[in-house]
């Protein structure tokens, strides 16, 4: 099977909006995720290939979680099948998010579904401040939690842990997992 590209038209979109909504420029943008500017341009102009990692730097800058950048406008019903929906990849782990639902401006949550291999483990960065992980392990098992103080999980173990810190993910076997990210 195919997998789903991120969706590069609602990233641009999202991207323009948000950068519009904090009066900043694209330069200013840019220097502030830690990115150069023809990559934001490209961004912006839906011809880039976003990583996970690049998508973060940039809702972090705009002060803005993730799943604004990432997620499609609302309708009445939504299903995301198996296998669809905006599939992100790490550039540093063989790690894959799939946004399945984004909170409104009034709920400040995020569900995602996560499917990591052994490996590399992905190193997540700081996101916006208030920032809270819940995290449910579906099949496999998981190395997770802030630098320093990680935990493993199997099938059916919770976790919860400050997201505005840096953390990392790591598969110890084939896993998949819910995350809510949870923005205060």
């Amino acid at each position: 099977m195919q997998q789903p590209s991120p969706p590069l038209a609602t990233i641009a979109a999202a991207l323009r909006r948000e950068r519009e909504r904090a009066g900043i420029s694209i330069a200013e943008l840019a220097r502030r995720a830690g990115l150069a500017k023809s990559t934001l341009s490209q961004l912006e102009a839906a011809t880039g290939n976003p990583s996970i990692e690049t998508l973060w730097s940039l809702g972090v800058a705009l002060g803005v979680p993730f799943s604004r950048l990432v997620e499609p406008p609302e309708t009445q019903v939504r299903v995301v099948r198996a296998g669809e929906g905006p599939r992100l990849r790490a550039d540093q782990a063989d790690f894959v998010a799939t946004l399945l639902a984004a909170g409104s401006q009034h709920t400040r949550r995020d569900i995602y579904v996560m499917e990591v291999q052994p490996g590399q483990a992905r190193a997540a960065a700081a996101h916006i401040p208030g920032s809270v992980e819940h995290l449910v392990v579906g099949a496999g098992r998981l190395r997770t939690g802030p630098d320093g103080d990680t935990v493993d999980l199997g099938p059916g173990d919770y976790i919860t842990f400050p997201g505005d810190v840096p953390h990392h993910y790591e598969a110890l076997e084939p896993a998949w997992a819910v995350l809510v990210m949870e923005h205060r």
